[in-house]
């Protein structure tokens, strides 16, 4: 099809930040294509939101943590709206657990879906981009990525593998007119069943960490996104933006 709107494909759309930032492009006027790995209804639900702005949206459900799937996803997104020109590598396990009682299979599935998908998913956008001399890519990271974090091995390593990757596409592709940068959200308020399997203490000992004191919200994090994909970000590149209300440690 011909497109006449930017299309974003956003990874682990179907709640908490990933919905944010695919509602949020919607009302910026780009078509949506919301990918989650299994609750197809939540899905369902944000591309209908996401259809309230006058764009396009479509779901293309798969699990990120495959090259395979990441192939696909990108190949059906590009089918359905002619190019991917904005990708945000958002979906992530965040598993805890003490380092010295991981197995070999859980330390692979962290890496997987955490640091591989944006690999994966950058290789199957980025020609396309290239191609039309413009893209985005948002990839997001978080405090485990700056500070690492007891019982997160995996998904220390793993955002900090993505820090790395940002700088590294930004630096190739910038002078193809692509600009690659990295968000790193704080405590962020989360829908009601992940807040539930979040321990009380352990999020006031994070929330005790701000000094705005208190959780951030999905739109404040999906502002900063929307921002770089924006024209006001077009000079921003390799860069990470931390959206934490000045959390430190």
């Amino acid at each position: 099809m011909t497109q006449q709107r930017r299309t974003a494909l956003i990874t682990g759309a179907g709640r908490n930040i990933g919905r944010a930032v695919a509602l949020g492009l919607a009302q910026d006027g780009l078509n949506v294509v919301v990918n989650g790995s299994s609750n197809r209804a939540a899905c369902e639900a944000v591309a209908n939101a996401a259809r309230a702005f006058g764009v396009e949206a479509a779901v293309v459900m798969g699990d990120v943590g495959s090259e395979a799937e990441c192939s696909r996803i990108a190949a059906e997104a590009t089918a359905r709206f002619g190019a991917v020109d904005v990708l945000v590598n958002n979906a992530a396990l965040r598993p805890a657990k003490p380092f010295l009682e991981m197995t070999e299979a859980e330390w692979r599935r962290v890496m997987s879906v955490d640091l591989d998908a944006a690999v994966w998913l950058s290789r199957a956008c980025l020609p396309g981009m290239v191609a039309r001399g413009w893209g985005r890519i948002v990839n997001f990271t978080g405090m485990n990525a700056m500070h690492g974090y007891a019982g997160r091995a995996p998904v220390s390593v793993a955002k900090h593998g993505v820090w790395g990757l940002t700088k590294a596409l930004g630096k190739e592709f910038g002078p193809k007119g692509i600009t690659v940068n990295a968000v790193s959200p704080g405590p962020i308020a989360a829908d009601d069943a992940d807040a539930q399997a979040v321990p009380a203490d352990y999020r006031a000992a994070a929330v005790a960490k701000v000094p705005l004191g208190r959780e951030g919200t999905p739109a404040e994090v999906a502002a900063v996104a929307r921002m770089l994909v924006s024209d006001a970000g077009a000079y921003v590149n390799a860069q990470m933006l931390q959206v934490n209300g000045g959390a430190q440690t």
